[in-house]
């Protein structure tokens, strides 16, 4: 669990960095905030795979006109210890792959650098150039013209959130129970 506090984009020498972890990346929402803030290279983290999700990848880079650096999670049965009781419900392909990882990087009208990475446990590497972020930016910017702010208006509470709140019980009830002749005090 987390919340908005920590969730923005980052100012780094790769350019402007930003991130969604898994699932996440499926938020419209939390993509368009990402693009409002400047994002120009969104990092990936995630177990899903996939033709599905490579076409995710490439949507998200055309409809962001960013980087997309995903970072798949290959996991092959035999990197699973034995002693795990949980590995014989473990569902894998014919060439034992649990999760075959799908790692890429792409570039914002869409295209592969490199990648995917189907089936290996490997380090992919590519060059990505910002000119190719702001060029397209001038055709299609989700978050600039084509954003409507006219019409839409997105909140993004950036707040640290409290673990535990407790309505209405505020000073007065921590204040009654320290109290000598409280029952809680003794």
């Amino acid at each position: 669990m987390g919340d908005g506090s920590t969730f923005g984009v980052y100012d780094t020498a790769a350019g402007r960095l930003g991130g969604l972890i898994c699932w996440e990346n499926y938020m419209p929402l939390a993509r368009h905030a990402l693009y409002c803030w400047g994002l120009e290279v969104l990092v990936t983290p995630t177990w899903d795979r996939g033709e599905p999700w490579l076409s995710t990848l490439r949507h998200v880079a055309k409809e962001g006109r960013v980087y997309v650096i995903a970072c798949g999670n290959a996991v092959h049965i035999t990197d699973v210890p034995d002693r795990w009781p949980f590995k014989p419900l473990l569902k894998h392909d014919d060439d034992g792959w649990v999760n075959p990882g799908d790692s890429a990087i792409v570039d914002p009208d869409g295209k592969f650098v490199t990648g995917p990475c189907h089936g290996a446990q490997e380090i992919i590497y590519g060059e990505i150039d910002l000119d190719n972020v702001t060029g397209p930016r001038w055709q299609l910017d989700v978050a600039g013209h084509y954003g409507r702010p006219d019409v839409f208006r997105l909140l993004v509470n950036r707040e640290r959130q409290r673990q535990l709140e407790t309505p209405g019980a505020g000073d007065a009830a921590f204040a009654a129970a320290t109290e000598p002749s409280s029952p809680l005090s003794r």
